[in-house]
This record gives C-alpha cells, sequence and structure tokens, in this order.
C-alpha cells in the first residue's frame, strides 16, 4: 500500500526538472520532498480526458511563465490509482499544490489561463516568492486599450511583449484579437497559421477561434436592422432569430446575441441540431470567461436545460 505522508518528510534532493511525469514509486520524491524546496502543482489527468487535454498544456504553460518559482507533476491517474485514491480524486482533471509536505490548495475541471495564472501567483505568494507581474501588468494594459477601441496602440503592445515572451498565449491572442478589431482579417489568420505549437488548444487560443468562427457567420447574414424586422413579422422565422443573434455579435452587442439566442432555445431547442446552444457556447467560448454577460447567459441556460 503506498503511503502518503504529508507530514514533512525532507533530507532528499528535489528533482532538476520544471515539469515532469511520476508514479507510486517516486510521488514521495517529486511531490512530498520537493515541495520542501518549492511548491509543487500536482496535474491528475487521463489520456481519455477530453479537459485535460486543454488544461494540461496551458497549466505547463503557467509553470513556465513563472520562470522556476513552482514545479509541476503530473498523475496518470489509470497508471497510478493507489495515488487518486488516497488523495481522494473524485474527477479530472484535478490539480493539486502541495507546499512543505502538504496540499495547500486544488481545483477540478479546466480554467481559463486567467485564473490559472491566479493559482499559481497566489501559490507562490504563499510559500514566500515574489510573483512576477511585468507582462501580465502589460497585458492587462493592452486588454484595456482593446477594449477602449485603441486598437492600434493595443497591437503594438502585444507585439512588444510578444517581443519578450513569443509564446505568451494571452499576447498572442490579444493581438490577433486586435488585428481582427482593425479589420485585417488576413493579418489575423496569417498568425493562427504560424502559430507555435505550444499555443495549440489553449483556452486563449480557443476563445480567438471561436470569435472567427463567429465573425465568418456573420458574413453571410444581413443587416441587423432587416433581421430584427424579419423577427419581429414572425417570432418562429427561426433563421432570421439566429441570423440576428450573429450580426447583433458582430456588432458588439453580446448580451442581445445572447438574449436572442435564449429566446431560440426556448422556442425550438432541437431546431437545426441545437444550433441555439451551439451558438451560445460559442459566444460564451469567444468572451471573456467572468463577463457578466457570460455568467448570466450561462445561468439562464441552464435553467431551461434543467427546466
Amino acid at each position: 500500500m503506498l503511503e502518503l505522508n504529508v507530514g514533512g518528510m525532507g533530507g532528499r534532493d528535489a528533482p532538476s526538472d520544471l515539469i515532469k511525469d511520476t508514479s507510486e514509486a517516486t510521488f514521495m520524491v517529486d511531490v512530498i520532498d520537493a515541495s520542501h524546496e518549492q511548491p509543487v502543482i500536482v496535474d491528475f489527468w487521463a489520456p481519455w480526458c477530453g479537459p485535460c487535454k486543454t488544461l494540461g498544456p496551458a497549466l505547463e504553460q503557467g509553470v513556465k511563465d513563472a520562470k522556476g518559482a513552482v514545479k509541476m507533476v503530473k498523475v496518470d491517474v489509470d497508471q497510478n490509482q493507489q495515488i487518486a485514491a488516497q488523495l481522494q480524486i473524485q474527477s479530472i482533471p484535478t490539480v493539486y499544490a502541495f507546499y512543505k509536505g502538504k496540499p495547500v490548495d486544488a481545483f477540478q475541471g479546466a480554467l481559463p489561463g486567467s485564473q490559472i495564472k491566479a493559482f499559481i501567483d497566489k501559490l507562490i505568494a504563499e510559500s514566500g516568492g515574489e510573483v512576477d507581474n511585468g507582462l501580465a501588468d502589460a497585458v492587462a494594459a493592452a486588454e484595456a486599450m482593446l477594449d477602449e477601441g485603441a486598437a492600434v496602440d493595443a497591437a503594438q503592445t502585444f507585439a512588444a511583449i510578444l517581443g519578450e515572451e513569443p509564446n505568451n498565449p494571452a499576447a498572442y491572442a490579444g493581438l490577433v484579437r486586435a488585428h481582427l478589431a482593425m479589420g485585417e482579417l488576413d493579418k489575423a489568420a496569417a498568425m493562427l497559421d504560424a502559430m507555435p505549437a505550444e499555443l495549440v488548444g489553449l483556452p486563449e487560443i480557443d476563445a480567438v477561434l471561436a470569435q472567427i468562427d463567429l465573425l465568418q457567420k456573420a458574413a453571410d447574414t444581413g443587416p441587423v436592422a432587416e433581421l430584427q424586422a424579419a423577427v419581429e413579422a414572425n417570432p418562429d422565422d427561426h433563421q432570421s432569430r439566429l441570423d440576428l443573434a450573429l450580426a447583433l455579435h458582430a456588432s458588439g452587442d453580446g448580451q442581445a446575441a445572447v438574449d436572442q439566442l435564449l429566446e431560440l432555445f426556448r422556442r425550438d431547442r432541437e431546431w437545426k441540431d441545437g444550433a441555439a446552444k451551439t451558438e451560445l457556447f460559442n459566444i460564451f467560448d469567444a468572451m471573456k470567461p467572468e463577463d457578466p454577460i457570460v455568467l448570466n447567459g450561462r445561468r439562464k441556460l441552464s435553467s431551461m436545460i434543467f427546466a
């Protein structure tokens, strides 16, 4: 039986690897002992787990961005069932943070990059380390510029960040979105085509892809005013309502777009293989997870699904 004595076991050298796989035979050294030197983040995953494929790369990037302040250990629960059982892993992905031989924090499910960074920064701060917010502050400033409509300034700032850290997912996605805001679809597409492999599948990049998908679909719809008139004339014109939602989103009115899709879902949730729910999720993915439009929209959709 594997013993997980989380009360402190120092005395062995911590592994030098920043990110590594572990097993039941090496868990004590890789996690418990190593956490006496610096915090260790443990990712419990499995090859068949879809959300794990999203969280894993994002978590690895967050650990790399921390520049050695934390380490990461990956546990395949299929191959290491005793560890998973003793830590009472109920679902995956599950992430534990260990420090001084003990688990000090945890979360379940795939999180966006901003929340992963917050999790890592909190762990570093609580372990007495210094959080380097230089690039994070620059990304936040560029995002503010983009929100205010200063797409050119935002693009220049994102580009400068990428000059310092070429694989920064927030900056890479931000620069693509800045090109979109300036109407430079070709440049945005070229950036995505040339995207580093390390960024593929990260939440920030998936959000940009969802935004582009929505814009492409909106290009095939009509003017907002005409679509609104069509829906008002015939509330059961589902295609016009769907097109109206896409056109509204493309025009920057995310709330109205979500409202139209929720109404379409209420009227006929099975229409076109659940098109209303599909486009709602696309809009949620394209927006920031903490946006009130997303939070309220998800809650309303859930209440309708389970009503």
